[in-house]
């Protein structure tokens, strides 16, 4: 095997375990007090059974000293799961001004169906103010990661 084609090889097997996830504002509104720059989904598709880290890049004006995430997920347009997270169990707190990083990882059932979901992810501040709302997909995967490559 050439250098070229195992340098190809290599990038391509990276770009299957963490990929960055298209994100759209739950209201369509530009203007939160975190502006969230993307997410990082590792491994994607995610498998079931094994550990999966949502790691979200935002950016915000204000600190924030205490908070909850909020995170409803959808299969197919049916809604099959609510979770509520303490903000400073995801991220260091007091969050300061400027960027940051929210990161989340679990381990999905073994019994999850494979497929594509969509999942809705608030943030609020410790008066329950709603800092962003955000929405993206991510896919579930037929076997574990080991079995996917």
């Amino acid at each position: 095997m050439s250098r070229f084609s195992l340098v190809i090889s290599c990038f391509l097997f990276v770009s299957t375990i963490v990929r960055a996830t298209d994100v759209h504002y739950c209201d369509n509104n530009e203007e939160h007090e975190v502006m969230v720059q993307g997410v990082d989904i590792s491994p994607d598709p995610i498998a079931r059974g094994q550990p999966a880290t949502f790691s979200i890049s935002a950016n915000t004006d204000n600190s924030i000293s205490s908070g909850k995430l909020v995170i409803e997920v959808s299969y197919f347009g049916w809604h099959i799961h609510s979770e509520t997270h303490d903000l400073c169990d995801e991220t260091k707190c007091p969050v300061a001004i400027g960027d940051f990083l929210v990161e989340h990882s679990q381990i999905l059932p073994g019994y999850t169906p494979p497929g594509s979901y969509s999942l809705k992810m608030k943030m609020l501040d410790g008066h329950k103010k709603q800092l962003t709302c955000i929405k993206f997909s991510f896919d579930i995967g037929f076997g574990s990661s080991v079995a996917d490559i």
